[in-house]
């Protein structure tokens, strides 16, 4: 089962090269945009749950998410933020990611789909290894509206983006 969910995140983490660097060899650049999209079902907000041990009724229970001021069930805030190394070590094998910042602008809901994207905005060669820092922002499609904004640090072992 495992094997199959890994296959089927693969395939859905598809890479834009219109938004990466253009030359032949796609070294990472200041400015090179990565993005990828996903849509948070039940089934991942009951797996995360089980994971991360947040059981918070707001994100289960549609009546107590709207007492609470929303429209339906929440999606995990961490969960969404988990788009970032995502799209990280999916271009880049092997990335240390070193820290994240995140401020949460507004609800993700279960079944909408949301755009993870990663900016690079500083790249530096260190010790035979590369220090990148990125912006991070994840966007509701529907409306481009932004959910959560941050900043990342990821060490990789190469600026040359796998294919």
């Amino acid at each position: 089962m495992a094997a199959a969910m890994k296959k089927r995140l693969l395939q859905s983490a598809a890479f834009s090269p219109k938004f990466f660097s253009t030359t032949a060899s796609r070294v990472l650049r200041t400015g090179d945009t990565l993005r990828q999209t996903r849509v948070f079902s039940c089934e991942d907000i009951l797996r995360y749950s089980e994971v991360s041990h947040d059981s918070n009724p707001l994100h289960f229970d549609p009546e107590v998410a709207r007492g609470s001021g929303f429209e339906d069930r929440v999606v995990h805030g961490m969960l969404v933020a988990a788009l970032f190394p995502w799209i990280i070590s999916s271009n880049f094998p092997g990335a240390i990611y070193a820290s994240q910042s995140l401020h949460f602008k507004m609800p993700v809901y279960i079944g909408e789909e949301i755009i993870g994207e990663v900016v690079a905005t500083s790249v530096r060669e260190h010790k035979n290894k590369y220090i990148a820092k990125f912006a991070t922002k994840c966007f509701k499609k529907k409306g481009d509206l932004l959910v959560i904004d941050g900043e990342a640090t990821a060490i990789l072992p190469s600026i040359c983006q796998q294919q």
